[in-house]
């Protein structure tokens, strides 16, 4: 079904209309964005795990106080 979507053919047709669409200057902002929420996706998956840990160390504190 997608077998041929990546060909570099179908690629440089994307980046055209992506440059008729936004213009050459938006492209820079655009994948700077791009790369800000993909680090911050990247951030979240590792965080939940940090989360988790400082939760239970704070669990801990807790119960020492009472």
């Amino acid at each position: 079904m997608f077998e041929g979507l990546f060909q570099p053919m179908h690629l440089l047709l994307i980046l055209l209309i992506v440059l008729i669409i936004f213009g050459p200057g938006k492209l820079p902002e655009l994948g700077g964005s791009l790369g800000k929420a993909i680090r911050g996706f990247k951030k979240g998956i590792a965080e939940p795990e940090k989360k988790t840990e400082d939760m239970g160390e704070a669990k801990k504190l807790e119960d020492k106080k009472e």
